[in-house]
């Protein structure tokens, strides 16, 4: 069982700058992919952002040069920094990693992080 514990959230106004952490309690090269996933109140949960180990990272294109996923593997840890954020970036914010084990996937989620942005 892996857990993810976020942070970072808050109330931002419009413009401003924020970093999500996402502490992973497992090994970062025992997974498959890492990232951020988003969702508003009557919304479906939406890419922000994902790293696949060895392979490529993807962001939803409305994000591409206002957001950027990284990694820190000392730390255990995978980070989104949000910049220039607006209000429609108002959401919970989930950190999301996958496993393979034994030739099973296995998909975590975070709590969640709730982040506001004001006009």
């Amino acid at each position: 069982q892996v857990q993810l514990v976020e942070s970072g959230g808050g109330l931002v106004q419009a413009g401003d700058s924020l970093r999500l952490s996402c502490v992973i309690s497992a090994s970062m090269f025992s997974l498959n992919s890492m990232g951020w996933y988003r969702q508003t109140p009557g919304k479906q949960r939406e890419l922000v952002a994902t790293m696949i180990s060895g392979g490529p990272t993807t962001y939803k294109d409305s994000l591409k040069g206002r957001f950027t996923i990284s990694r820190d593997d000392a730390k255990n840890t995978v980070y989104l920094h949000m910049y220039s954020l607006k209000p429609e970036d108002t959401a919970v914010y989930y950190c999301n990693v996958d496993q393979l084990v034994t030739g099973r996937r296995y998909e975590y989620w975070g709590q969640g992080t709730q982040v506001t942005v004001s006009s």
